[in-house]
């Protein structure tokens, strides 16, 4: 037995007090009243041993009493097997309110209560001095009671980061004193680096608390074969279904809505740690975005069976060609998804340039500084340029003016012959090549290439589309801002080239558009995103300086995220309070310009953890300073922590043992005592 405050024990010399009171009145005369013989009554003798029995008994209380009272303030204790710091300072806990932690443990209440009836108990064994810092609610050097309120108000939620990021958080702060870290500890967010970041000097206490083992099926992802939402038209959508159990799922039900509408329904069984990829087909009716989900029935585990997405039918690709004569208007006009103008290379409108998609610069005798000012502002904001260069040899200083604003680099002209150009062939385009995904097939990766005799040469590396036979580039593309520029080495003039006339022309004069195309927002997002951006319709066209502030509104709750714009892109900082998944209206002057789904994080949903033993080999012989604490039914986290690093401290027993002698002395005062003599009465 240990004392934390040694130095009272010299209160023990007051119990020289107790004993010489005793034998003060040993030696003091007792004076014993007799009255008449007629009045005497009859009383019950007390033999002198009883009475010197009762006056040792009596003593010893209050020997006791006193001696009770001195080791209380000495506040003396058994000492812990394994020695500790002080722990007056600050309590680092960390408690993740991930949404795996709404699944069920093995006492079938969530892992959460579990961990928060856990943390909650810790200030049992600490000081009333101590301090707490408590993750994820932000808060430090709170006290006790506080710090168990907040602990009680803590909710799953979505929005939470990494567990691994927490864990540097609190690092950040250069705390000395003891951490415990509260969590299922999914091997999704927790690794062997998220233990070499923890600090060698702070002792770490790592509680994994256990879930029941299950099946858990959930949608990995969803995605539509055409990269264009068509209205009306039959589209496939294809859902990937994952297993993140450790046990297989066995049918379970799988529905589809577009709307308020079911749109397909189906049986699907996934086995453990798998996927299942799927696919029905969906037809949108309406111009607008489609709040669709996919609802599947799984349980226990069903924080994640509803996954919410979004349908918007694609906005026509805007297409200007900016040459002296129209000839792409066969090729765009009578495709509904483009919407062509042929503008000339002197435009008077240049609004049209700025809010185009893809801008085809054909042959241009001259480019004014207008023009080229402006096809730099396109591309800035995104938009697609394709410089076909002209043979005219009075062009070539414009032209070079043009990719030097556009960040193509240095350009090479070649040398014209004087018996006229030399056509060669265009090399047949690889396969692998992601601009001619899903262009060619088996029936004509034989057909003949088209030739082109190139005036134009760069040397910057750009992204190459095609290329010559000689290794010479014929089509490449060259990130610029936000937007890509490509250049054809060749006039498409037939002198010059086939290439207009040639098969291929199409394809990848289709493709050159449908890459300028932005798409305006994901189908869905996730709550733990920092931060998503929209490109809205006409977003360039409000003012920064009306104060109107976009929101977000989900029934009646109502979010201002923190909001910039930039280039005609809205960027929205999600906001803390939106913690659970849904759809949300983005609305602006109080109408709605976008539907937003959120859903919860998708590793969340695999739910392969670390047990204790796992855990502990994780973080092996060299880091003593973490340990793993195992919480059970007949022990909690706080008394195994007292009991082994902190010891058992005796005060209570002290206390306990002052008040029971204190009420011995006044029962033994009390007991066999005489009653007064009545009084005399008048004769």
């Amino acid at each position: 037995m240990v004392f934390t405050y040694p130095w009272f024990l010299i209160g023990l010399a007051s119990i020289a007090i107790p004993i010489a009171i005793h034998l003060f009145e040993l030696r003091r005369p007792q004076k014993l009243l007799f009255s008449n013989v007629e009045f005497i009554s009859e009383v019950k003798l007390v033999t002198a041993r009883q009475r010197k029995l009762r006056h040792l008994a009596v003593l010893a209380a209050r020997i006791g009493l006193l001696g009770f009272l001195v080791l209380l303030f000495a506040q003396p204790f058994i000492p812990a097997p394994i020695e500790s710091k002080s722990d007056n300072g600050t309590v680092g806990v960390i408690l993740d309110n991930s949404p795996s932690m709404r699944r069920l443990g093995r006492n079938e209440q969530s892992v959460l209560e579990h961990g928060i009836q856990e943390a909650s108990a810790l200030p049992l064994a600490f000081p009333a001095t101590a301090r707490y810092s408590l993750l994820p609610a932000g808060k430090s050097a709170l006290g006790a009671p506080e710090y168990q309120v907040a602990v009680e108000q803590i909710q799953a939620t979505g929005q939470n980061t990494d567990l691994g990021q927490w864990l540097l958080q609190n690092q950040q702060q250069q705390a000395v004193d003891p951490l415990f870290v509260f969590s299922d500890f999914q091997k999704k967010s927790f690794s062997t680096q998220s233990i070499r970041e923890l600090d060698t000097t702070r002792q770490v206490f790592l509680v994994p608390l256990a879930a029941q083992d299950g099946p858990n099926a959930f949608v990995d992802s969803v995605w539509l074969d055409d990269a264009f939402v068509r209205q009306g038209v039959d589209l496939r959508l294809r859902i990937r279904l994952r297993n993140g159990g450790e046990q297989p799922a066995t049918n379970c039900q799988v529905k589809v809505f577009v709307g308020r509408q079911q749109a397909a329904a189906l049986q699907v069984s996934v086995p453990a740690q798998q996927t299942v990829t799927t696919q029905v087909r969906v037809r949108l009716s309406d111009a607008a975005a489609q709040a669709c989900r996919v609802e599947i029935e799984d349980f226990p585990v069903d924080f994640d069976n509803t996954y919410c997405f979004t349908l918007q039918p694609a906005t026509q690709i805007s297409v200007v060609e900016l040459a002296t004569e129209q000839q792409l208007a066969r090729l765009y006009a009578n495709e509904p998804l483009f919407s062509y103008r042929h503008v000339g290379t002197l435009p008077s409108d240049y609004q049209s340039i700025l809010n185009a998609n893809l801008l085809v610069l054909r042959e241009a005798p001259a480019i004014s500084v207008g023009l080229r000012e402006n096809l730099r502002r396109a591309v800035q904001q995104g938009a697609s340029v394709v410089v076909i260069p002209s043979a005219i040899g009075s062009s070539q200083e414009s032209y070079t003016r043009l990719f030097r604003e556009l960040g193509v680099g240095s350009v090479q002209w070649q040398p014209q012959s004087s018996s006229g150009p030399v056509l060669q062939e265009v090399a047949m385009p690889s396969a692998q090549n992601p601009f001619f995904r899903d262009v060619f097939t088996n029936a004509n990766q034989r057909a003949g290439m088209p030739k082109a005799a190139p005036i134009l040469g760069w040397s910057r590396s750009g992204t190459d589309v095609l290329r010559m036979r000689d290794g010479q580039e014929y089509l490449a593309g060259f990130p610029s801002g936000k937007g890509m520029v490509y250049v054809f080495a060749a006039p498409l003039n037939s002198l010059y080239s086939d290439f207009a006339q040639h098969p291929l022309f199409v394809p990848v004069m289709y493709r050159l558009a449908m890459e300028s195309y932005q798409q305006e927002q994901l189908p869905a997002y996730r709550l733990n995103q920092q931060t998503i951006a929209l490109r809205l319709p006409k977003l360039e066209q409000a003012s920064l300086a009306d104060n109107v502030v976009y929101r977000l509104v989900k029934d009646s709750l109502t979010y201002i995220p923190v909001q910039r714009q930039q280039g005609g892109v809205l960027h929205l900082d999600v906001p803390p309070g939106l913690q659970e998944p849904g759809f949300y209206s983005l609305q602006r002057a109080g109408k709605t310009v976008a539907t937003l789904a959120f859903n919860f994080d998708k590793r969340e949903s695999d739910l392969r953890s670390y047990s204790a033993a796992e855990l502990r080999q994780l973080v092996g012989p060299n880091r003593p300073n973490i340990q793993v604490y195992e919480p059970g039914q007949a022990q909690t986290v706080a008394a195994h922590y007292r009991a082994t690093r902190v010891g058992v401290p005796l005060w209570r027993y002290c206390l306990w043992g002052a008040l029971a002698c204190l009420l011995l002395e006044g029962v033994l005062l009390r007991w066999n005592r005489r009653p007064a003599p009545a009084a005399a009465v008048a004769a």
